[in-house]
């Protein structure tokens, strides 16, 4: 029941996203117990322009665990430049039904620093 209502949500901000989209890609957000992990993707052609996640293996290394607020903010970061070199500088921020709270608000931060408009 759990996961219907947690799909649910994420379709519902996902939907609200394309109205404002305006042909932005996504920056779309994943968080399990133990990694985050974030992607770029332009939905007009359905392909995945930049991503990164805490099982990366030069993160791994620098980070104490891949499930903190530290570990959030450098993969935001990372998926920012990777996006700027993919030539994307404006994307619409989808939380995918997660609170805007901790380690989400974490990795959002971490790629406005890293030069991405939202």
């Amino acid at each position: 029941m759990a996961n219907i209502l947690q799909d649910r949500r994420a379709a519902r901000v996902r939907r609200a996203l394309r109205k404002v989209a305006n042909g932005r890609p996504r920056l779309s957000v994943y968080r399990s117990s133990e990694h985050i992990y974030a992607q770029v993707i332009d939905d007009a052609e359905g392909r995945t322009l930049a991503s990164a996640s805490t099982l990366e293996k030069d993160l791994r290394g620098s980070l104490k665990t891949g499930a903190d607020k530290a570990a959030a903010e450098a993969v935001g970061k990372l998926v920012a430049e990777r996006a700027k070199a993919a030539g994307v500088t404006q994307v619409v921020f989808d939380r995918g039904g997660y609170l805007f709270h901790g380690r989400v608000k974490a990795l959002a931060d971490g790629a406005r620093e890293g030069g991405l408009d939202f």
